[in-house]
């Protein structure tokens, strides 16, 4: 008997690279995301020379703002992940997700960066930092903004802080990237327990050891890194490694995923026409162009005065 060789792709009706997958948990209370960004992230990292431990983390960022993002409902609404600090190596980092499309950008200081060794810390990179997450809800124009400090070994763990500090709601998100001959792979898995409701003013779903929570959280951290990055293993299938016990999971594939930078001639000739005619002529060159850059996709948009 001949065993069959391994696929490199999920099934035609899978999810496989850049789309996110949708689940619940119904009996635990449970809902998840999980992400597999492929092409998508090679566009994103293509357009800056970064190192590859910038691309690295750039890659994690970026799914954390996809699973983050997928959360949204409303068409329009954008999730914006920044982390930031005074004088780190590291002196922004940006992603943000709206109507399926992804964009991000890191500002380093690349003689500072390059002294760092190979594989450095999250803490060598940032310093004191901080990570801001910012949801702007297009259907009621809110903006809501959780802030806490950029600590830990990963922005993983930065965000699970968010979520259990701002939001008050358990969860757990792993993250993986790996770079190849043919690009880079990031995937990710955020698992949350949903609300139970209210009791006065205690919400019940703050309860960190709730034993349906502890059962799904557990679970979820047995997940490996190569199966969060392994092209031939759909997302389905992963998560019912993952649950397969459980008496219903219920799956939701989205739609595809696109690098969504929105820089326009348009749009920046709207933006300038907001100023006044003397502080035009302050940015325009001796032709009277204003040149402006859009720092993620690294292009320089000239535009008449």
């Amino acid at each position: 008997m001949t065993d069959n060789p391994i696929p490199m792709t999920p099934p035609a009706d899978e999810t496989g690279f850049d789309q996110i997958l949708a689940f619940s948990l119904p009996e635990r209370d449970a809902r998840g995301r999980a992400v597999r960004l492929g092409p998508v992230l090679d566009t994103i990292l293509a357009a800056h020379d970064y190192p590859p431990a910038l691309k690295h983390l750039l890659g994690e960022a970026l799914v954390l703002t996809a699973l983050m993002g997928g959360l949204l409902k409303d068409e329009g609404s954008q999730l914006t992940l920044q982390a930031q600090t005074k004088g780190g190596v590291v002196d922004l980092l940006v992603c943000d997700y709206r109507d399926n499309e992804l964009r991000g950008y890191v500002k380093h200081d690349r003689e500072r960066f390059d002294g760092l060794g190979a594989n450095p810390t999250l803490a060598a990179l940032f310093g004191e930092g901080y990570l801001a997450i910012t949801y702007d809800l297009a259907t009621s124009g809110q903006r809501y903004q959780g802030v806490v400090p950029l600590e830990g070994g990963s922005l993983s763990e930065a965000v699970q802080a968010y979520f259990a500090q701002s939001e008050q709601v358990p969860t757990i998100i792993q993250t993986a990237v790996k770079a190849g001959p043919d690009g880079c792979v990031a995937g990710g898995l955020l698992v949350q327990h949903l609300p139970e409701g209210e009791e006065g003013r205690e919400r019940l779903h703050v309860r960190m050891d709730h034993p349906e929570w502890e059962h799904v959280s557990i679970l979820t951290s047995t997940i490996r890194h190569d199966e969060l990055v392994d092209p031939a293993l759909s997302q389905e299938a992963m998560v019912w490694r993952l649950f397969h016990e459980e008496s219903e999971v219920r799956v939701e594939a989205g739609p595809q995923l696109r690098r969504g930078c929105r820089c326009t001639v348009e749009h920046f000739e709207n933006v300038i026409s907001r100023f006044s005619k003397d502080e035009r002529r302050e940015m325009s060159d001796d032709q009277g162009i204003i040149r402006v850059d859009c720092a993620f996709c690294s292009r320089e948009f000239p535009i008449q005065d």
